[in-house]
């Protein structure tokens, strides 16, 4: 085995061991000697691949995130070359925002549930890195934003990044607590169906996008 090929082989297992342990103990209660003993490696591969504990946290969700974000716009691209000179559609659009994600979750080769619990982790723990990883979604909501104004013209920009604000709520809660709407509904949904997941969510994020405010609620442009 070529050195390049160990190297390759470490990052990777300090990246799936550090994915792993993050999601089931929180990133503050998960050490960098606990990284390295499940990765069977020392503290000197975590510095030489990474350099501390939040570029390793920061890599962890790159090598997931990347990919979902390159398909969400290779997807919104589509949406808008089948649109022609016109707005794209309001579900297509949404759909190639959720989809990706959501078809994540089921896929163990590329993380599947340790790192949905650990995105549900993300957005519920106060830990200071959430705004760094946000950033890593800073393009896709920019043209997510731009392609929905365009679906909806009238709609103000105060009111359509609330209910982007809603849909992504939606999105990360299926992906992260699946397991409880199959167990409340006693096996009528099946969070494992990602075609039927994707379909459902679509259209209640493109019904909310869609709906009247009411009179009373101030609406500004």
């Amino acid at each position: 085995m070529s050195d390049s090929t160990r190297h390759t082989d470490t990052r990777e297992r300090l990246l799936d061991a550090a994915e792993y342990l993050f999601a089931q103990r929180g990133v503050d209660a998960t050490s960098l000697r606990h990284i390295t003993a499940e990765a069977a490696a020392n503290l000197a591969s975590v510095n030489y691949h990474f350099g501390s504990k939040e570029a390793l946290f920061r890599a962890v969700f790159a090598r997931r995130i990347g990919p979902v974000n390159q398909e969400r716009l290779e997807r919104l691209d589509a949406c808008e070359r089948a649109a022609g000179q016109g707005p794209p559609e309001l579900e297509c659009v949404l759909e190639a925002f959720v989809a990706p994600a959501l078809r994540l979750r089921l896929d163990p080769a590329h993380g599947g549930e340790h790192f949905m619990c650990l995105m549900g982790r993300l957005y519920t723990e106060p830990h200071g890195l959430k705004t760094v990883i946000f950033e890593q979604f800073r393009e896709v909501f920019q043209r997510f934003t731009e392609a929905l104004h365009r679906c909806l013209p009238d709609m103000s920009r105060e009111v359509l990044f609330w209910r982007l604000f809603f849909t992504v709520g939606s999105m990360a809660h299926t992906m992260s607590a699946g397991a409880i709407l199959e167990h409340f509904s006693q096996g009528h949904c099946d969070p494992a169906d990602a075609d039927k997941t994707i379909r459902y969510l679509t259209v209640f994020a493109a019904a909310g996008f869609g709906a009247a405010l009411p009179e009373s609620s101030g609406e500004s442009t």
